[in-house]
């Protein structure tokens, strides 16, 4: 009795250390982000440093057995190619928009994602209109959207032109893209893996397109060959490693706890970042603006509860659909996925 007890406890361990992680990770994650991007201003290389980091951290912990995930062919990598493309475009997106805005803007923007999401379903996946509950949830979601951006003191063209883009990538991502990865039949660390390695290959082109090679030049010969200060060191430091432990902690958690609990944390976690945001630096919105951003969350709490209620076969796939959909915006959010 006492082994089963103490079996129980460990257990009961291991998943609130998962949860934990998950819990930290996701919190602290956009608002070091965002940090690395205002000390090193340079998105496309940025992103690429963290997908270097989340390809080869897959990598050497499958070779040291830690985790399993389907091998690289060029085969599966044609047929994800278009997968791998939006989701770059989507951490692209991501990116600027925190180089242009504060974390509470991209917050109020990622909690926008159901609302577009259930257009999307209705008018081309064919799904059901929302219920009422459902309805009402994104009727608080936009009022509390609009309500953040007409009292926003930093709105900018530039900066709510990258927040629409960012909004139509990661919509793309949920409601099309996730269709797709599917019919290839990856698992998990296998999906991160392709799309982390396709995304660093598409990199240099982007750099190209965008012209930041040559900032990026200009830099090393400025500073002779030293692109890195010590703090831009530490905070993309900060970030790449963050990115990799929330692919673990977040996946790791999926299985340990309900999908429910885990909607119910990632819940926790946007208020945490907003919490932490608001404590460390005067990058946020004012108070009313904090106001309508909580209003966001609270209709996507809404939201999340009026498509996890019940408990029928079809509310279960409601249900996992809902929390793929956290997912997805995870692994926009983190800049490694």
């Amino acid at each position: 009795m006492s082994s089963i007890r103490f079996d129980s406890s460990k257990q009961a361990y291991a998943t609130s250390s998962l949860v934990v992680g998950y819990a930290l990770c996701s919190s602290l994650l956009a608002v070091i982000n965002k940090f690395a991007i205002t000390k090193f201003n340079y998105p496309g290389l940025l992103t690429a440093l963290q997908y270097l980091i989340s390809a080869l951290g897959v990598w050497v912990l499958g070779k040291l057995r830690f985790l399993n995930h389907d091998p690289f062919t060029w085969d599966i990598a044609k047929k994800f190619l278009p997968a791998a493309t939006v989701f770059y475009l989507a951490i692209f997106t991501n990116t600027n928009l925190l180089r242009h805005a504060n974390v509470d803007t991209f917050i109020v923007f990622r909690s926008c994602t159901p609302l577009l999401v259930a257009i999307a379903d209705t008018a081309f996946r064919k799904q059901p209109c929302p219920s009422k509950l459902t309805f009402l949830s994104l009727v608080i979601i936009l009022g509390g959207a609009i309500g953040y951006v007409a009292t926003d003191y930093g709105f900018s063209l530039t900066a709510y032109s990258w927040a629409f883009a960012y909004l139509v990538t990661i919509t793309t991502e949920m409601v099309y893209i996730k269709h797709m990865v599917t019919n290839l039949g990856l698992n998990t660390w296998g999906f991160v893996l392709y799309n982390n390695l396709l995304s660093l290959m598409m990199a240099p082109l982007f750099w190209i397109i965008t012209g930041e090679y040559v900032d990026v030049f200009t830099a090393v010969v400025a500073n002779r060959g030293n692109l890195f200060e010590p703090v831009a060191f530490w905070a993309v430091s900060l970030s790449c490693v963050f990115g990799l432990l929330i692919s673990f902690f977040g996946f790791a958690a999926r299985k340990a706890i309900s999908a429910t609990a885990f909607t119910v944390t990632g819940v926790v976690n946007k208020f945490l970042t907003v919490a932490i945001n608001v404590s460390i630096w005067d990058k946020h919105a004012s108070p009313f603006g904090l106001v309508c951003l909580l209003l966001t969350i609270a209709g996507g709490v809404l939201y999340q509860q009026s498509v996890t209620g019940g408990e029928s076969a079809a509310t279960k796939n409601l249900e996992r659909k809902n929390i793929d959909d956290e997912r997805h915006a995870n692994d926009v959010e983190k800049g490694v996925r």
